[in-house]
């Protein structure tokens, strides 16, 4: 029996197994951890490359959108540098939150994101930038190409759901949200976590 030429025989990576997409950085692969209706913290084993819970959240917050990262992207001394306020990239690749009207309440599923705006976000003096999408295929969102197109509403919501996803009742986080940007600035941003990844783990 032959197989066709896009047929993998073993699992592959999400991080490092995936493509990033052949329109890369306007439309990009994304792999999806967790969807509005998780109240636990799921996140790929950098080791196995499979979704492992790493905490419950630990406020009654929810992700606002869906949110994981995209393949073969790296936050190391370029995203940094585009991040001038932090000391380094958080080594983990690059997040990414994917607006969509029709409610996908699964993780672990892969999809295609048109990319629209970010969040500037720093965790413990680390870059950590989270782009924002839409998903390429919704008719809804079809004419939205920038973040300011998005409603101001849903905006604050991510930006308070990333101010406080770290928050303990009656403590204190170590994160900052410098500033929301648009579609060109996050364009530049995946460019530099792709050539970080390059850099870190070779090409592809």
């Amino acid at each position: 029996m032959s197989f066709p030429k896009t047929f993998y025989h073993w699992r592959p990576h999400p991080w490092h197994g995936l493509d990033c997409g052949s329109n890369a950085p306007v439309v990009v692969n994304a792999y999806i951890e967790m969807t509005p209706f998780d109240s636990v913290k799921y996140e790929v084993d950098k080791t196995t490359g499979y979704l492992r819970v790493d905490r419950p959240q630990l406020t009654s917050s929810m992700p606002p959108t869906l949110y994981g990262f995209i393949p073969r992207t790296y936050c190391g001394m370029r995203v940094q540098q585009l991040s001038p306020s932090s000391e380094k990239g958080d080594g983990d690749p690059l997040d990414i939150c994917v607006i969509t009207e029709r409610p996908i309440n699964r993780g672990e599923v892969i999809l295609r994101a048109r990319i629209i705006g970010g969040v500037q976000m720093i965790d413990g003096g680390e870059a950590d930038d989270k782009i924002i999408a839409v998903l390429h295929e919704d008719r809804f969102w079809a004419n939205v190409n920038d973040l300011d197109q998005v409603p101001q509403i849903l905006r604050d919501r991510l930006q308070h759901y990333f101010e406080t996803y770290k928050l303990t009742p009656g403590g204190e986080t170590n994160v900052q949200i410098k500033e929301l940007y648009n579609a060109e600035r996050a364009r530049t941003v995946v460019e530099a976590a792709r050539a970080d990844y390059t850099e870190m783990y070779g090409g592809y």
